[in-house]
């Protein structure tokens, strides 16, 4: 123990980010599969890091005094088990000293399923030796799915494509569309269902040959995988994405994937309103608007069916929404996989809560937690925003210390949080009736 000791001080200071987010079995895998091979006070930390991220301000520092205290333990003990959590994989650790400072950074890595941890020869294997065969079986047996045959049924999932931009798939394409929702099965891809053969990549790869382009450097797999989605999110022609790749190759003839997905983006720039080739275009229902129902449930039900472009422009009486507010909804979308109507409850939230301003930093942070949330819903997402109300007014309140505390102001359906249901007043967007909102959505579904 000896050798711990000195190796981390007190007054060292530390900071915390999280990278990826964490599954629905994450708990059960750490007090089940990590915990026998690392003990309770490394799980411990990790929790205490974990909570940290999420309610602390982003970049705060703070010492290892705050450790120390909240886990009881000597911090030669903390060091020992901040290395394990290391040699893990659940935690990356980068120091940095200017001075007289001393700062670590800890990256909160997310810990594997348990699919994913047994099927990890290393980890396993340590699980194996450490519980012994008989309790391994067990524990192995215990977190086994089921499976169940598929032999009396028949893939009838809708893609990407019909879903947003009403492309009907022929029947070859639909044999193709099975053949691909077993390739994912089996891989376990998570996403949205797109074709591959929506992009036609043997004529990409003649394309890039005729320019003097290496095609199999460029159109690896990964990189078949993200032309797909871009090709399927913004509804791409085969010029236009050929055009896209072109613009993104580097001197080094390398694809670089961020150039590729601004130069996809810059194509609806010049669309003409309504076209479905964008990510902000949505097939739109009409609204109903019988009386019968409330006015929050034609408030949600506006919140489901409104694009985030259209969302933005209603909040700001009509003023087009900018590119760089589309490209920052995009990302967040993309990058945490929030469904639209759910995005639009975050921007209604962070509008109100930032003077009507995107402020990306905290867009993204209220986004990460709303993904490992698993929020798929617009109610969900208006629910949890009232749950966590005073959690996310902490993270934003760096960004909001101009504005005096009466003059907060917050989503008026968040101000219905306490009171009963059948007594809840009409909800008002914007200071305008909720159901003018829908008559305008109705008359744009009917054409008008």
């Amino acid at each position: 123990m000896d050798r711990y000791i000195g190796k981390l001080l007190p007054i060292d200071g530390f900071t915390i980010i999280q990278t990826g987010s964490a599954p629905q079995s994450a708990q059960s895998s750490l007090t089940h599969l990590y915990q026998p091979l690392i003990g309770k006070l490394a799980i411990s930390l990790y929790q205490f890091l974990v909570n940290e991220e999420e309610t602390c301000d982003q970049g705060l520092v703070q010492s290892h005094h705050a450790v120390m205290a909240f886990l009881s333990t000597p911090l030669d003990q903390i060091y020992k088990a901040r290395q394990k959590l290391e040699a893990l994989g659940l935690l990356r650790t980068y120091l940095s000293k200017k001075e007289s400072t001393t700062v670590y950074l800890y990256e909160i890595r997310s810990p594997f399923s348990p699919e994913e941890f047994f099927n990890d020869d290393m980890l396993s294997l340590l699980l194996r030796h450490e519980m012994g065969e008989d309790k391994f079986n067990s524990l192995r047996s215990r977190f086994s799915k089921p499976s169940i045959s598929l032999e009396d049924y028949e893939e009838v999932t809708e893609t990407f494509d019909r879903v947003f931009h009403g492309v009907y798939p022929s029947s070859a394409l639909l044999d193709q569309q099975k053949q691909f929702a077993q390739r994912r099965e089996g891989t376990g891809t998570r996403g949205p269902a797109i074709l591959d053969s929506r992009v036609d990549f043997n004529w990409l790869h003649h394309a890039l040959k005729q320019r003097m382009y290496p095609s199999e450097k460029i159109l690896t797999g990964d990189h078949r995988r993200i032309i797909s989605q871009l090709v399927a999110l913004y509804n791409l022609t085969s010029s236009e994405i050929e055009r896209a790749i072109i613009w993104a190759i580097n001197e080094e003839n390398e694809l670089i994937v961020e150039e590729l997905k601004a130069a996809c983006h810059d194509f609806i720039k010049d669309r003409p309103a309504g076209d479905n080739g964008s990510i902000d275009e949505r097939e739109k229902v009409p609204g109903s608007s019988k009386e019968s129902e409330s006015k929050e449930e034609q408030f949600i039900q506006l919140l489901e069916e409104i694009s985030p472009r259209e969302l933005l422009e209603d909040l700001s009486s009509g003023n087009q929404a900018s590119e760089q507010e589309m490209k920052i909804i995009r990302d967040i979308m993309t990058e945490q996989g929030l469904k639209p109507g759910v995005m639009n409850v975050l921007i209604h939230y962070v509008l109100l809560k930032t003077d009507m301003k995107l402020s990306k930093p905290y867009l993204e942070k209220i986004a990460s937690h709303w993904a490992r949330k698993n929020v798929s819903t617009v109610r969900q997402a208006m629910n949890l925003a009232k749950a966590e109300h005073q959690k996310y007014q902490q993270w934003g309140k760096q960004k909001n210390t101009y504005r005096k505390k009466n003059q907060e102001v917050i989503p008026d359906w968040f101000n219905k949080r306490g009171e009963p249901k059948e007594k809840q007043p009409a909800v008002q967007i914007n200071k305008q009736d909720i159901a003018e909102r829908i008559r305008k959505l109705s008359n744009k579904g009917n054409g008008s």
